[in-house]
């Protein structure tokens, strides 16, 4: 709380009272002493009359829903209870800009009368346009009395919690080298049960090894067919999500580092949907968590998430099939990820100087080049084009290079 006091106004008054007492009394004018005596008092009267109003008003806030995509609609829903008000409750509630409103105009309002039975309901709508954890609050009221003589101000309700939840794109496909799609639960069901056949074939192809011919399977479709690779064990996915600031150019919503993020969350969304097991770990290999089916605790962790200031990509070994999300990347850079998973593994690797004004930025084609030949299957993911379409893209290589 923080004590206000008379205004300017009351203070002039108070001042012009007092002077106007003592002018009377050294004159002998007891009428004019009672007129500044009155004045004198008028002030004072003011600030008990806001202290009341002070004490006995109460306030919460209500945001719904408290976690909602970036661009999303939010309803801020305030309400009063208390006395009724003998002047004026102004209420300023503070919002980051990042959540909706400018800083230089946060959502105001005036309440001249208070039910002391239902009190006064409030609302605003917000409309956050970046992801992160916003804090909305605290509420804050300033009680004046009706002459705006005095005024008190005081916090009428915490800080309430919003969390600005990435974007999310719908993806479509998977790539060939990352498993049938049924996920992990499917690979187990694989491997349970007595005499189940775990054998996938397809069309024989010129160049096959005789040995590989499925003969049960020829007999049944009536033309060559050959053994597939068993269905391997799997051990998940692990997205890999480069967040180093010096990877990245732009700023704002639009910045490549939030484009790498909301393709992340995609990611996991897709793949969690489709019964995968996942684990989103950032440049350094430190967890940001593990899902599957729900990815709400991994999107949380991307909501924030912050940019890292190291600047190479050194870590400890990559396990399972790896998605890696990247942004621009130097030559030495390129060789610490590569030894992390020498078996190579898929990669959506952002253009960043498209988000440079300047232009500037690592040689993407090279880049993903270098990867293509360490064994990775690589997109190029440009700014102003959707993250769905690198997706794509990296789903289209998957399926042409097992063609």
């Amino acid at each position: 709380m923080r004590f206000s006091g008379l205004t300017t106004r009351g203070r002039c008054l108070l001042a012009a009272g007092v002077a106007t007492a003592v002018s009377a009394f050294v004159l002998d004018e007891r009428d004019l002493l009672r007129v500044g005596a009155f004045v004198a008092l008028l002030p004072l009267l003011a600030l008990l009359v806001s202290a009341r109003t002070r004490r006995s008003v109460r306030g919460t806030r209500e945001v719904g829903p408290e976690r909602v995509p970036a661009g999303g609609e939010v309803e801020v829903a305030i309400a009063l209870r208390g006395g009724p008000l003998v002047g004026a409750l102004r209420l300023v509630d503070a919002v980051p800009d990042a959540a909706g409103p400018q800083p230089a105009a946060p959502p105001r309002f005036t309440v001249h009368r208070l039910s002391p039975r239902a009190g006064a309901q409030l609302s605003y709508p917000l409309v956050p346009t970046q992801r992160g954890v916003h804090r909305i609050g605290p509420l804050t009221g300033s009680a004046t009395d009706p002459l705006g003589l005095a005024e008190f101000e005081r916090e009428l309700a915490p800080a309430s919690r919003l969390v600005s939840l990435p974007r999310v794109v719908g993806l479509r496909g998977m790539p060939q080298a990352m498993g049938s799609g049924e996920g992990t639960p499917g690979a187990a069901l694989a491997h349970q049960g007595q005499g189940r056949s775990d054998v996938l074939v397809r069309q024989y192809r010129q160049g096959d090894e005789l040995r590989r011919v499925h003969w049960r399977s020829t007999a049944r479709h009536d033309e060559l067919m050959v053994r597939l690779e068993e269905r391997p064990w799997r051990t998940g996915t692990t997205v890999l999500l480069d967040r180093r600031d010096a990877a990245h150019r732009g700023h704002g919503p639009d910045a490549s580092l939030e484009v790498a993020i909301s393709l992340a969350a995609s990611i996991c969304t897709h793949l969690g949907g489709r019964g995968e097991v996942i684990t989103l770990v950032t440049e350094d290999g430190a967890a940001l968590g593990s899902a599957s089916g729900d990815v709400d605790p991994l999107l949380d962790a991307l909501a924030a998430l912050r940019p890292a200031a190291r600047t190479d990509l050194a870590g400890p070994e990559l396990s399972g099939d790896v998605l890696a999300v990247l942004g621009g990347m130097e030559s030495g850079q390129l060789e610490a990820l590569v030894a992390r998973q020498p078996a190579g593994g898929h990669a959506v690797l952002l253009d960043v100087a498209g988000w440079d004004p300047s232009g500037r930025g690592p040689d993407a084609a090279a880049t993903a080049a270098a990867l293509r030949s360490a064994g990775w299957r690589v997109a190029v993911a440009r700014a102003g084009v959707g993250p769905d379409r690198a997706w794509d893209d990296l789903v289209a290589q998957s399926i042409g290079s097992t063609a």
